[in-house]
């Protein structure tokens, strides 16, 4: 295997290929710092993708998510599947690697090596986590992990657009906790596909398994229908019953194509994503370098200038894009 100055796209996606350690790690962190040969190497692999298969796993912090993912990496390992988990911290450019290393029980499973782990930060580069995450992804696809898990740290924006790319989705709810209501006011049961309610044996954990099914009610137009499952992830209590849920979504997913349409509409949805967070950012360097598009922007605060007109000039000037390109809003 090559060391690690001698990595090209070439070497590192045969490693990726052979599932080496060494090369995932490396592939990843091209990946986080935005790195050109990242770009290369995912072109290299990408035709090799799509085998396997994504959970989305979200929640407010503190409801039990990493020891559920142990939970299940144990049990999917025991059925003899190898396993992906990404941990996606998108609120601090500090934690980088150490936000699992830090996480014991996960710890379990570092070195086995049908398991690979990694948490991941922004960073900081074009594309932010969308970008990162859906890269690592495919890192770990072509790597011939059948599974793979990615983990955010709370169900804000941030976090529902990365498990935009799941198969499935889990929800990770703990009773007794405000957060967990909060994030049902907010609407975040329209995401998930299966709901864990963790910590089963709180007194709360029936009351909350019932609010969360009257709201699940309201919503009469799914055909998938998120079960609720109640667990208890240190003691493995009702993770087999979980598993056995998310692979039941995944049974419905596989009749009449409805996986690779999910897929295909994920795909499409990062590329979008993904070019919006760039044109985004190219946008503002514009603006910020340009004396007379910053002119526009102080005409619009003084409400000397409407804002759709400001963003017509702007997109003529940075895009070359006018009113026949759709830009134009009456």
């Amino acid at each position: 295997m090559a060391k690690r100055r001698d990595w090209t796209a070439e070497t590192l996606a045969a490693g990726v290929r052979e599932g080496d350690r060494r090369a995932l790690a490396r592939a990843i962190t091209l990946v986080e710092n935005g790195d050109p040969l990242a770009y290369d190497l995912v072109r290299e692999v990408y035709p090799e993708t799509g085998s396997a298969y994504v959970v989305g796993i979200t929640g407010p912090p503190g409801v039990g998510k990493s020891s559920l993912i142990a939970a299940l990496v144990r049990q999917i390992r025991e059925a003899g599947q190898t396993v992906g988990v990404i941990s996606v911290d998108p609120s601090s450019p500090f934690t980088q690697g150490a936000l699992l290393g830090d996480r014991i029980r996960l710890s379990e499973h570092f070195l086995d090596p049908g398991v690979f782990i990694r948490s991941m930060g922004t960073r900081g580069h074009l594309g932010g986590l969308a970008e990162a995450t859906l890269q690592a992804l495919l890192v770990l696809d072509a790597a011939g992990k059948d599974i793979v898990f990615v983990e955010t740290v709370g169900t804000g924006q941030s976090e529902v657009e990365v498990i935009g790319i799941a198969d499935t989705v889990l929800l990770v709810l703990m009773p007794g906790s405000g957060d967990s209501i909060q994030a049902l006011k907010a609407g975040i049961m329209e995401i998930p596909d299966v709901i864990a309610v963790n910590k089963k044996d709180h007194p709360a954990a029936k009351t909350m398994l019932n609010e969360v099914r009257s709201i699940l009610t309201l919503d009469t137009e799914r055909a998938w229908k998120p079960p609720i499952v109640l667990t208890e992830a240190i003691s493995d209590e009702g993770v087999s019953e979980l598993w056995a849920k998310v692979e039941a979504h995944r049974a419905h997913l596989d009749e009449d194509g409805l996986l690779e349409e999910r897929r295909r509409r994920n795909l499409a949805g990062e590329v979008f994503a993904v070019a919006s967070a760039r044109a985004k950012a190219h946008l503002e360097r514009a603006v910020e370098g340009d004396p007379e598009l910053q002119r526009l922007l102080d005409e619009v605060q003084r409400r000397e200038l409407d804002p759709l007109t400001a963003v017509r000039e702007i997109m003529e000037k940075v895009f070359k894009l006018g009113d026949g390109d759709g830009t134009h809003t009456r």
